[in-house]
């Protein structure tokens, strides 16, 4: 099978970046890529002899060519400052050294050749502030996944989709929406777990199609979720710093991938989004990674999508209810409210350390606890 239209440089950039690290699974990568193994060990066979450069259809220039350009430091580095207007020294300087320039100036001397040059508007630098930063420690144990605030196409409204590595900051996927349903995350969800294999955890915030509060959190999609062994975390209500790499993610992408762009429509501006993910992912320093690339600590998941949902299976000694059409199930003749996201699945009860006390198990999640002391018909 071939590799698709779009981006095929991007794809192979990313397939032999995750099909490098030892141990890797090569055919497990060629399935999920949509290519034959003996297409994904050309290219990986030609990546370790040649680099990057091995990976074009045809070569640009020498193998033993040092640098990007002729061009003399300060024009390289207005020319990757003119490519990333949001860049700053340190990724610049970081962007250069990868591709093979020497003897480069200072950060504080490239930030002065950009005022110099007029690149530095002074106001928006001093708006810049770090941020408090934690990550996961190893990739695929945590993905961060939200919605950026929509804006304005020419006939509707863009609703970008986000979903990040939180130990890597690897851009696993960014989508356009024409709305924020859980059908149209499912979907995309579906293509990313497909190419990545499943994380551990998923950092979701509060709202639709995510779960509105701490009585309803839970929906048809992190029902989903956790029907694929996947457990689901909200953010704190009104404490977005919660989501913080979304959020200083989201910040990042309205500057390099927005803007004042206008789009045509969704397509022209998934588009975009594509070419600019390759960027992020593969050119673009980040400063908490020691200004390292995101592709260089991301590794596939082991863990592969399954073609159809798993069976639910709970132990022996479990008391097990089928919820109601109104998120209701019945026990010890009475009625309790688990949340009507669970309707038509089983759940099961289990003793709590307080007498008269059940704690609610959807597969390993514990979605509610219901109190027999309670002298309310429903809970």
């Amino acid at each position: 099978m071939p590799w698709r239209e779009a981006s095929i440089m991007s794809q192979r950039l990313e397939f032999v970046t995750l099909a490098v690290p030892e141990g890797a699974n090569i055919r497990r990568l060629c399935r999920r890529f949509g290519i034959s193994p003996k297409t994904g060990y050309k290219w990986l066979h030609r990546f370790r002899e040649g680099g990057v450069q091995a990976l074009e259809d045809c070569s640009r220039r020498p193998h033993s060519s040092p640098n990007r350009t002729p061009h003399s430091i300060e024009q390289a580095i207005l020319e990757v400052r003119d490519a990333h207007p949001v860049w700053g020294g340190r990724k610049i300087r970081a962007r250069l050294e990868t591709q093979g320039m020497n003897d480069l100036p200072s950060v504080s001397t490239i930030t002065a050749i950009l005022r110099r040059n007029g690149r530095v508007d002074p106001e928006q630098a001093d708006k810049h502030k770090p941020w408090r930063r934690f990550e996961a420690e190893a990739p695929n144990a945590l993905w961060q996944m939200d919605f950026k605030g929509h804006f304005r196409l020419a006939e509707l409204r863009c609703h970008p989709l986000t979903v990040l590595d939180d130990h890597s900051r690897y851009l696993l996927g960014v989508y356009a929406c024409a709305d924020e349903r859980s059908e149209t995350v499912q979907g995309h969800l579906t293509t990313v777990f497909r190419r990545y294999g499943l994380p551990e955890r998923m950092l979701v915030d509060n709202g639709s199609p995510w779960g509105s509060d701490e009585i309803h959190q839970h929906t048809s999609l992190t029902v989903w979720l956790m029907q694929l062994g996947i457990d689901v975390s909200h953010s704190r209500p009104y404490h977005p710093q919660t989501l913080g790499k979304c959020e200083r993610f989201h910040r990042t992408l309205k500057a390099e991938a927005i803007g004042k762009r206008v789009f045509h429509n969704l397509k022209h501006c998934q588009q975009h989004f594509d070419g600019w993910r390759y960027v992020y992912n593969f050119h673009r320093p980040h400063e908490a990674l020691g200004m390292a690339i995101p592709a260089s600590r991301y590794r596939e998941s082991p863990r592969e999508f399954p073609n159809s949902l798993p069976p639910m299976e709970y132990g022996p000694g479990d008391e097990v209810r089928k919820v109601q059409v109104k998120g209701v199930i019945s026990f010890r003749n009475r009625e309790f409210k688990v949340g009507g996201a669970f309707r038509g699945h089983h759940v099961a009860l289990r003793p709590a350390t307080t007498d008269g006390v059940f704690d609610v198990f959807f597969s390993h999640h514990k979605v509610a606890e219901i109190d027999l002391n309670n002298n309310n018909r429903s809970a």
